[in-house]
């Protein structure tokens, strides 16, 4: 079991940190700016980004990916895959602020990362091979200086994950969880450098990879409709929904993709005549 903990928003502090199982159906909270410890929680973070974070926070500044990454993220180890994971690169300021973050709130609140969605809310999710879909674990998060738990707004569970937007979230998510907790399964032989690159493209740099896709030969040994060829050209998430499928086929074998027939299977061969 690999857990992924990059949907629980993490303090660099440890011992601001507070996690506790999630028990019951439901808990109360509520975060508004006329709270005293309003914007205290985008601070000091180490805030793993998905693919799914990276498009849609690059779209809504209106720079290319590979600009935002430069700019906004640094390139991490994490103890439960042997990929590249991004996080979010902290203001150079005393506090470590969220570089999106203003005395108002989150200036890209409606394209915030899956882990500031679920806050309080931290999630454990892991895939174990031979099972369909993921294991869950929910944990409440509670800081020292959150005031939030005091509110009278009381949330289900399920409640929770609907109004913060993370169901639509989810279906991309679990596709990558899928790869990042399978590196056990890389196939043998070629560059695990090389390898590493090319998770990461697929991942983290939708421009780089719709580049690669079509200004390389890459139309010519795999498959695809021209319909579909239309949607990578300007859908992202039709974009990265693909790379997933590249990187399960060129990682583990899975057959995800179907190859182009070679010219000698083209050829029909003539009848001879008696």
């Amino acid at each position: 079991m690999v857990h992924t903990g990059f949907m629980a928003k993490i303090k660099t502090s440890e011992s601001e940190k507070i996690f506790s199982p999630f028990e019951g159906d439901s808990f109360r909270f509520n975060c508004h700016r006329y709270l005293e410890c309003f914007n205290r929680c985008c601070a000091d973070l180490r805030l793993i980004l998905t693919p799914l974070d990276i498009v849609r926070i690059r779209k809504r500044l209106g720079i290319s990916s590979s600009v935002f990454l430069d700019k906004y993220t640094e390139t991490v180890k994490v103890e439960y895959s042997s990929f590249p994971m991004v996080k979010l690169r902290m203001e150079d300021n005393e506090s470590h602020t969220c570089p999106f973050v203003s005395p108002e709130g989150c200036i890209i609140y409606k394209d915030r990362p899956t882990a500031c969605r679920l806050y309080p809310i931290g999630r454990a999710s892991s895939k174990v091979e031979g099972e369909n879909g993921l294991r869950e674990k929910f944990f409440i998060i509670r800081e020292q200086h959150c005031l939030g738990f005091r509110e009278n707004r009381l949330w289900k569970l399920d409640e929770w994950l609907d109004h913060e937007g993370i169901r639509q979230y989810d279906e991309m998510n679990t596709q990558w969880i899928e790869i990042t907790s399978s590196s056990n399964r890389l196939r043998g032989g070629g560059d695990l450098t090389k390898r590493l690159k090319m998770f990461f493209m697929a991942s983290y740099n939708p421009d780089r990879l719709r580049d690669f896709f079509f200004e390389s030969s890459f139309f010519s040994q795999f498959h695809a409709s021209d319909d579909l060829k239309e949607a990578l050209k300007s859908d992202d998430l039709e974009l990265l929904k693909f790379g997933f499928l590249w990187l399960k086929f060129s990682l583990f074998g899975d057959k995800t993709l179907k190859l182009e027939a070679s010219p000698a299977q083209n050829r029909t061969t003539k009848p001879r005549h008696v």
